[in-house]
């Protein structure tokens, strides 16, 4: 008997779907890990956007005279 077949019936109704990240949560490892890519896709893009404001007040505002640096 091959490993796979052993596995199907070991696993009887489970065989084939995902593992879940906790038993009670209804949340299968790979949607875990989905959320996880996009909030740090998230966290990037915020990053990306504070300093891209970080610039505009410090140096593009003030040399278009929209404001003054005191």
């Amino acid at each position: 008997m091959g490993e796979s077949r052993r596995r199907q019936t070991a696993l009887k109704e489970k065989y084939g779907q995902e593992t879940r990240f906790l038993s009670w949560l209804p949340i299968s490892k790979g949607k875990a890990q989905q959320f996880i890519d996009w909030s740090t896709r998230g966290a990037w893009i915020g990053i990306g956007l504070l300093v891209a404001w970080w610039l505009t007040v410090l140096f593009l505002g003030p040399a278009l005279g929209w404001w003054q640096v005191t």
